[in-house]
């Protein structure tokens, strides 16, 4: 059950990484990245950010290379919410494939 805080601060926090990932995104044509769920521990310690990418075959390899460069984004983040947040939490992102899933629900059901 996430707080009032909890789910306010995940909200804006959603917003931030779509803005970054956007910029980023803009220099590599034919890539969506689309941050779908933020969730924050209840610490507001660590936070879990599901990614959905598009194309998904090349899913894998943008989610080790933000990974790899998370300690830029959690900068990044860091600089745009200074002033909401005391400390700047840690960042997991992961692959939310829930769109492939309904896709080969809908395959299963064709046949």
């Amino acid at each position: 059950m996430e707080t009032t805080r909890q789910s306010k601060i995940a909200r804006l926090i959603q917003k931030e990484l779509s803005d970054i990932f956007q910029r980023q995104t803009q220099h590599t044509h034919g890539v969506l990245v689309t941050v779908s769920t933020v969730r924050i521990s209840p610490d507001l310690s660590i936070v879990r950010a599901y990614l959905s990418i598009f194309p998904s075959d090349k899913g894998e390899e943008i989610i080790k290379n933000i990974n790899d460069n998370q300690k830029s984004i959690r900068y990044e983040i860091g600089q745009r919410m200074r002033h909401q947040l005391r400390i700047i939490p840690e960042f997991k992102f992961f692959i939310d494939d829930s769109l492939d899933y309904i896709d080969r629900i809908d395959e299963l059901l064709k046949q």
